[in-house]
C-alpha cells in the first residue's frame, strides 16, 4: 500500500491513532482483495476486478463504460450512448445486476478521472481500459442554463456545461464507497 506507507512516518509524529488507522486500512484493503498500482500517476486508485476505488473522492467506479464487460484486464464490447432520460433505466439495471446504488457521477468526481499527461482518451488506460475519447454524462445540471447538463470529454479532458439531455453520450457509473 504505497499511498499509506508514504504517510506512516508523518502519522507516527502526529499520534498513534492515525498510525493505527493507516495500518488498519492497509490490512482491510489487502483482505478485501484490492490491489494498488505502484505507478505514481495511478497511486490514488485501488483496483478490484471490475471496480476501482478513487482514494481522492472515495467514489467507486465501474472500470468499463456502460455497454462493455470487464474481462481479463480489458473492457470488451461496444460503448453504449444514452440520452439523459434513459439513464434511470440503465442505473436500475446496474443496481439489479451488480448490486449497490450506482449513479451518474458529479462533474467534480468524473473530472478527477481526467489524466492531464495522457494522450486521448485522457484517462489512465491501465485503470479504465477502452474508455472512449468522447464526452461522458454527469448527473449535474448547469446552474446557469438549467436545460443543459455537465459532461466531461475524455478526448480533450475538459468539462462542458452545454450538453442537452436528449443527446446520447457515454456513461461511466459511480457509487459511494460501501462500508466494510
Amino acid at each position: 500500500m504505497v499511498w499509506c506507507a508514504q504517510y506512516l512516518s508523518y502519522f507516527s509524529s502526529k499520534g498513534q491513532y492515525l498510525r493505527a488507522a493507516c495500518l488498519f486500512i492497509m490490512a482491510f484493503i489487502s483482505a478485501a482483495g484490492f490491489s494498488q498500482s505502484a505507478n505514481a500517476s495511478t497511486s490514488h486508485y485501488l483496483v478490484r476486478e471490475h471496480i476501482v476505488l478513487d482514494l481522492r473522492s472515495g467514489v467507486e467506479w465501474l472500470r468499463c463504460s456502460v455497454g462493455q464487460i470487464y474481462s481479463k484486464g480489458a473492457c470488451e464490447g461496444e460503448i453504449l450512448r444514452f440520452p439523459l432520460d434513459e439513464i434511470d433505466e440503465v442505473i436500475k439495471l446496474a443496481n439489479k445486476e451488480l448490486g449497490g446504488r450506482w449513479r451518474l457521477p458529479t462533474k467534480r468526481e468524473l473530472a478527477l478521472l481526467v489524466c492531464d499527461t495522457c494522450p486521448a482518451p485522457r484517462i489512465e488506460k491501465t485503470i479504465f481500459p477502452q474508455t472512449g475519447a468522447e464526452p461522458y454524462w454527469t448527473g449535474q445540471k448547469n446552474w446557469f442554463a438549467n436545460k443543459n447538463y455537465w459532461s466531461v470529454n475524455f478526448m480533450t479532458g475538459h468539462s462542458y456545461a452545454r450538453s442537452f439531455p436528449e443527446k446520447p453520450l457515454a456513461v461511466r457509473l459511480a457509487r459511494d464507497r460501501k462500508s466494510p
